[in-house]
């Protein structure tokens, strides 16, 4: 109806990589029924070439690297990816870093139900022993004691609607549940970490001595080297300021002065060339965490002052809304590679 209403003839289609996607396979049927080129686009570049997009850079530009930080989206390696560091121009990306791999409880329920996130990386950081020895005289404890753990348990080791999850908006969810903020459920997915960051106190956000802010390291995942952010040491933090009942609003902005440091030390490594000369200074920050405002403004400020040319969003939304223009410019761009493709073979 649309392309006969615009009279619009494409020359291509463009798909989210995710197969089970209602619009993948609409793509996929229209792109066989007009014997159209198909192009499966991955959700987190597509965030970032929405950028690229927006800030006018031509489509011949050379790698730039990424931040896209969400809630979730397709990978390439069939796990739900969230918290990604990309190194990508319009036809292509390589993954750098991430976050660490959790599973999400209960599949899309762990959206709805923020503590299932943070049972998950209790058991993932610690396990339930350690646990309950170090911090039973916390509510939180008390709280989590009283779910069904026989079942839960059993879903996380047998991996039952529990997949893999590198998501940074989990982890805010997770932060959040175990402050008490929309421990127990959501009326809309990312309201936990809405409120969190409504509660962070200035005063610490500014002013405290960074040594407090929560610490998080990095790490490489065994089975394929790529550098993650490991939350341990957040964790460790965060329940011990739960057991000296520091004010949330003081936790809140020590989670955020935390992540803040840790994203700009992937990114930082990430601009190294091996011989440790810099390799790329512009950046592009993009995804639906990044509507976070004290996140955004506390890594816009440390990597520009570290030299590195910033890049968002100011028209195209950093969240989903902008994902369709991110996908037709891969498609456009991939379109383009392989018309030259040819034309050089032909010569």
């Amino acid at each position: 109806h649309y392309q006969h209403l615009f009279e619009h003839k494409p020359d291509c289609i463009a798909v989210d990589l995710h197969p089970e996607y209602l619009s993948s396979k609409l793509g996929r049927a229209q792109a066989n029924f007009g014997h159209l080129p198909v192009f499966d686009i991955q959700h987190h570049h597509a965030h970032l070439a929405a950028c690229l997009v927006e800030n006018g850079i031509c489509v011949t530009t050379a790698p730039v690297l990424g931040v896209v930080l969400d809630g979730l989206g397709y990978g390439e390696d069939d796990t739900m990816w969230g918290g990604e560091f990309l190194l990508a121009d319009y036809a292509g990306f390589t993954r750098v870093g991430t976050f660490k791999p959790v599973p999400m409880l209960g599949g899309t329920q762990a959206i709805k139900e923020p503590w299932r996130n943070t049972y998950a990386h209790v058991m993932a950081e610690m396990g339930w022993a350690e646990f309950a020895m170090n911090y039973s005289d916390l509510p939180l404890c008390n709280f989590l004691e009283k779910k069904p753990r026989v079942m839960l348990d059993r879903m996380l080791n047998h991996r039952i609607n529990s997949p893999l999850a590198s998501s940074c908006g989990r982890l805010f969810d997770a932060a959040a549940a175990a402050m008490g903020i929309c421990t127990e459920h959501v009326f809309y997915e990312g309201q936990a970490a809405m409120e969190m960051e409504a509660l962070v106190d200035e005063d610490t956000l500014h002013h405290e001595d960074e040594s407090l802010a929560y610490p998080f390291s990095i790490l490489r995942l065994k089975h394929s080297g790529l550098p993650y952010v490991e939350p341990l040491g957040m964790w460790q933090a965060l329940l011990g300021d739960l057991i000296l009942h520091t004010p949330v609003p003081v936790m809140a902005a020590r989670f955020h002065k935390g992540l803040a440091n840790v994203i700009c030390q992937m990114v930082t490594q990430g601009s190294q060339s091996p011989d440790g000369h810099d390799r790329h200074q512009t950046m592009v920050l993009s995804g639906g965490v990044f509507q976070n405002q004290v996140l955004f403004e506390l890594v816009k400020g440390k990597l520009t002052a570290e030299g590195f040319n910033v890049l968002s969003h100011k028209q195209v939304p950093m969240n989903d809304g902008g994902i369709a223009l991110g996908q037709a410019a891969i498609a456009a761009a991939r379109s383009l590679q392989e018309t030259n493709e040819v034309r050089s073979t032909c010569v």
